[in-house]
């Protein structure tokens, strides 16, 4: 949609009205005042009549005329332009708090969640030209009430079109599955059974660090342990205790350690004799290289005999996420579980396409106080 971006956007419809003249006249858009480092906010708002006893102070913030707006039927104002483009821009989990302001609205988390930008339609919609909409990263957990993204309106008249077409992007995504450009998918609350790995942990010779670093990960996010084991590297040992886990009950897997190239680094391997399918190992995330994801299958093909048993498979997930954390898990605060683990529980699959694409903004600059998600990491 090609458009002259530079023109008057008080031309055609709207009309210029000297301050002197405007007594009694109702004011067709929000009038702003901003004092350095003291306030920016409206002066006047639309709707606004206005009084002699107003002219000083619109003299006074720069005002020397004002506008009254006669709209076709191909046009809107501002504040209906950004109403309507918030609307066409929020999916589920998304809603928009109290009215437009200044031909803006801002977008809010109505639950805590995973939130998911459809990238490719938001820059279409910014594309256009008189509207825009600036959002926080993808795949960013988020709180009720944390503000997602603001939308706005440019020119105080836009041509209807305009909105058509942004409404017609919005459509499109949701015609693709998606709840809107913008949304916030709710997480589950995972039962992670944890295996930790190494044979001077197992036979008590160190002490284990693994433990709680998962442990915090996973209720953080609201999750529970419902088992941890400790094993040697020993590929049979490791798939028993794995197989006990689910047993017990849980949804996701998590084994730590063993995830190198060493001779006696057989994690993956035990990972992969328990039947788990679309193994994927290595990222470029650092630290987090040596990371390997998976999933188990649930149905009654398994060849696990004690969880083909367990009541609880026909009220889970037909696939267990399997996650093999390297021993960069243990020794930095933040690493590629932090971007992984989120997804997962919103319902992401996992592949090596989806590993590779972190590799833009995967490196960690392992600052002397890690103040993650407020840096680059993973973004």
């Amino acid at each position: 949609m090609e458009k002259d971006h530079l023109r008057n956007e008080t031309s055609g419809s709207a009309k210029a009205v000297p301050v002197d003249q405007a007594v009694g006249m109702v004011l067709a858009h929000d009038v702003t005042e901003i004092r350095r480092n003291e306030f920016k906010g409206q002066a006047f708002r639309k709707g606004h009549v206005i009084r002699q006893e107003d002219i000083p102070k619109l003299k006074q913030i720069g005002k020397e005329h004002l506008y009254t707006l006669t709209l076709s039927a191909d046009e809107l104002h501002e504040d209906d332009a950004a109403l309507a483009l918030g609307r066409a821009l929020a999916g589920g989990g998304v809603t928009i708090p109290g009215g437009p302001r200044e031909g803006k609205v801002m977008l809010i988390a109505d639950r805590d969640g995973l939130l998911t930008i459809d990238k490719e339609a938001l820059l279409r919609i910014n594309m256009l030209g008189d509207v825009l909409c600036s959002t926080l990263h993808t795949d960013t957990v988020v709180k009720k009430g944390r503000i997602l993204a603001g939308a706005k309106a440019l020119p105080l008249v836009l041509q209807r079109a305009v909105i058509d077409e942004a409404v017609s992007i919005a459509d499109r995504v949701r015609a693709g599955g998606a709840t809107g450009i913008i949304s916030v998918r709710e997480m589950r609350r995972p039962r992670a059974g944890v295996v930790i790995t190494g044979r001077e942990v197992f036979e008590g010779r160190i002490k284990d660090s693994f433990g709680s670093v998962i442990g915090s990960k996973i209720e953080e996010l609201g999750g529970e342990i419902v088992g941890t084991y400790f094993a040697p590297d020993d590929k049979e040992f490791i798939r028993r205790r794995l197989e006990e886990l689910l047993a017990a009950g849980a949804d996701l897997l998590v084994a730590t350690g063993g995830m190198s190239v060493d001779p006696d680094d057989v994690t993956r391997f035990a990972i992969r004799d328990l039947g788990a399918v679309d193994v994927v190992y290595g990222s470029p995330v650092l630290p987090g290289a040596m990371v390997l994801v998976a999933y188990l299958e649930t149905s009654d093909r398994r060849q696990v005999t004690s969880y083909k048993q367990n009541p609880l498979v026909s009220r889970r997930s037909s696939l267990i996420p399997i996650l093999g954390i390297p021993a960069c898990g243990m020794y930095h605060k933040t690493t590629i579980v932090d971007l992984l683990l989120p997804r997962i529980l919103a319902g992401d699959r996992i592949g090596r396409r989806e590993l590779s694409e972190l590799g833009h903004g995967g490196m960690c600059l392992n600052c002397g106080e890690c103040r993650y998600p407020v840096c680059p990491f993973g973004k």
